[in-house]
């Protein structure tokens, strides 16, 4: 298996502090790798420097100069002042070009035929309508149909999803994803990984959605403290190898503590000048001492900050309706919320779930419909654009901002500062500058703001976007143990499976549908649905077909199936005739090309019809 693309001895450092030094990753053509870490560690600068956005400090990228890299970035720029049309279609790609011109042409009011006919023949010659039906599919598939629109006029993840359709249409060598499944709904993260794993497809990519991951990757890569380790196989291997390496690191690490103890005694009893022999021992005593403070404690974020009361009324919801400029968002909608209630929100994009959120947090008011909230219930609402925090404030002072002191769980009152220890923001990230901090890093500081809140009514709208699979382990352990209602929002498959109960199905034009059970057994009821009704209509089909061949034709019957065999027979005539006229007709001659192709197709439509009916009769 050949390698497309090598770190060797790869360094880079952010905010004067080394990422990795001398580091060194293969990616082989076919391999599908993610690449999992801690929030920090350097994912996407690693991602980028494979993609060669920039160039590292120390070491290099070797590649073939031919070989095409595709890049997703987080968050994705754009050309200024461009539309949606000038960022797909590539002026290098001769295809895309004609399909580009020729889509603009067919939305003109009258277009120029001699180019329609120029475009016709061109688009033949190069192969490209079927290109042009694929690159439509994509750009569906994504939710982008205004290919004029101005790209500054998008939202973050309408931009998330056309830059995602562009390296989709392209197809490059190497795909280098950061979270790709952010801003799509379910149904299209699951086309998405048909795609993906469609073909040999390269990829590196770094995801949350373990479901994803799993269905996508053969290989994990982590990295960690500087270093990577690669595992073939999918998450649960991972997990399970990691752990394995983990205790050995423990057990090497508790024999360097104990051996640097001893070392340190040696180094106290002999304070003078030594002789030569002893510098040796002195050397390999700093080098010991240097690697037991990098090999630090395993934390972990600890989520176990206090819940407030609940009292018996919580929320009730009692015929909501709302509508947007008459589209109608939500019908009419009525639930009582009861303890323990655990739903997760579904629907696809701009079905109206954030809408349903604004409402139940009143934030919004209905257009019709009360909604009743209890006087216990207190709100804990993570949304999905995240807070906007002061790039220049020092974290500490963000979370003093709301409390110097802070109740857990236990009744125990915590420093602000410890508080932030517990989710892993040592010292020198809590005295540091918020612009300093990595994208999810940013979201698990967003978090901790909502939880030290004491909700007990908790709303998570998206919470999985840009955070390490570590946090989310940890975060999901919180949930499973968190006794207020909880309301889910999530593209992320196993999260929804794994903490809700019931759903809320956003069903589009104003229907919500309640569900009772988790994603993946409402997908099975669906399945268990199209199964049942495809059965019926055999069933259906073969009563039918029983029936007639048990009937004699009727005097009208022969009449009709004497007539049909004359029809077909002039009918196969006709598409002979006309495909001849067809051949012969000038290429340039689009008008007369076109209606003679549709001349054919609507006889064609006839002739089928009529077959059908021919064979039911001769059955009889």
């Amino acid at each position: 298996m050949s390698t497309l693309i090598a770190a060797e001895g790869l360094g880079h450092a952010y905010h004067d502090e080394w990422l990795f030094k001398n580091l060194t990753l293969g990616i082989n053509a076919g391999q599908r790798v993610a690449l999992v870490g801690v929030n920090g560690a350097g994912k996407s600068t690693l991602m980028k420097l494979l993609a060669e956005r920039f160039a590292p400090l120390e070491g290099k990228i070797v590649k073939n100069k031919s070989t095409k890299i595709g890049f997703l970035d987080q968050e994705p720029s754009f050309p200024d002042n461009s539309t949606i049309s000038d960022f797909i279609f590539s002026t290098e790609n001769k295809q895309q070009q004609l399909i580009k011109e020729y889509e603009e042409l067919i939305e003109e009011e009258h277009p120029d035929e001699k180019k329609l006919n120029r475009l016709y023949e061109e688009l033949s010659e190069h192969n490209a309508w079927e290109y042009e039906h694929q690159i439509k599919t994509i750009l569906s598939r994504m939710g982008i149909n205004q290919l004029q629109q101005k790209i500054d006029t998008l939202s973050g993840g309408q931009r998330k999803r056309l830059a995602l359709a562009k390296l989709l249409i392209e197809d490059p060598e190497i795909y280098v994803l950061d979270e790709p499944t952010n801003h799509l709904d379910i149904d299209t993260i699951e086309w998405l990984e048909k795609i993906l794993t469609t073909g040999a497809k390269t990829l590196l990519l770094v995801t949350h959605d373990r479901y994803f991951l799993d269905n996508v990757c053969n290989t994990i890569v982590e990295l960690e403290r500087g270093k990577t380790y690669a595992y073939n196989g999918n998450y649960v291997y991972f997990l399970e190898k990691k752990a394995e390496r983990e205790a050995q690191d423990d057990a090497t690490f508790q024999k360097n503590k104990n051996l640097l103890k001893k070392e340190l005694e040696w180094m106290r009893r002999m304070p003078q000048a030594r002789g030569t022999k002893s510098v040796a021992r002195q050397n390999a005593f700093y080098e010991l001492e240097e690697k037991t403070k990098q090999r630090s404690e395993n934390q972990k974020v600890t989520l176990n900050v206090k819940m407030a009361r609940q009292g018996g009324k919580i929320l009730e919801l009692e015929h909501i309706k709302q509508s947007f400029n008459g589209n109608k968002i939500i019908g009419d909608f009525s639930y009582v919320f009861k303890k323990g209630d655990r739903i997760g929100l579904a629907g696809k994009n701009g079905t109206g779930k954030s809408t349903l959120l604004n409402i139940i947090t009143g934030n919004l008011n209905p257009d019709h419909g009360k909604v009743d909230i209890g006087e216990t219930t207190q709100y804990g609402y993570y949304k999905q654009g995240g807070l906007s925090f002061d790039e220049k404030e020092r974290v500490i002072d963000i979370v003093k901002a709301d409390a110097e002191y802070i109740k857990m769980a236990d009744g125990q009152t915590i420093s602000a500062s410890a508080l932030l220890t517990l989710f892993l923001f040592p010292p020198k990230k809590q005295h540091g500058l918020v612009e300093k901090l990595s994208g999810g890093e940013k979201k698990r500081l967003h978090l901790m703001k909502v939880l030290m809140q004491n909700p007990n009514f908790l709303i998570l709208d998206e919470p999985t976007n840009d955070l390490d699979i570590d946090t989310l382990n940890v975060l999901e352990e919180f949930l499973e143990n968190f006794p207020g209602i909880l309301i889910l929002v999530s593209h992320d498959r196993y999260l929804l499976d794994k903490m809700s109960d019931q759903l809320f199905i956003m069903e589009g034009n104003g229907n919500v549908k309640i569900f009772n059970g988790n994603y993946s057994e409402h997908r099975n009821s669906l399945e268990q649905e199209k199964e049942a009704a495809a059965k019926k209509q055999k069933s259906d089909e073969q009563k039918t077909n029983a029936s007639s061949s048990s009937n004699k034709l009727s005097f009208k019957e022969q009449q009709e199936f004497k007539k049909l065999e004359e029809d077909l027979a002039e009918n196969e005539n006709k598409i002979k005739s006309l495909t001849q006229e067809l051949n012969n007709t000038d290429p340039s001659n689009y008008i007369k090309i076109q209606e003679l192709s549709e001349t054919i197709e609507k006889i064609n439509l006839t002739i089928e019809t009529d077959m059908e009916r021919w064979m039911e009769l001769s059955e009889k």
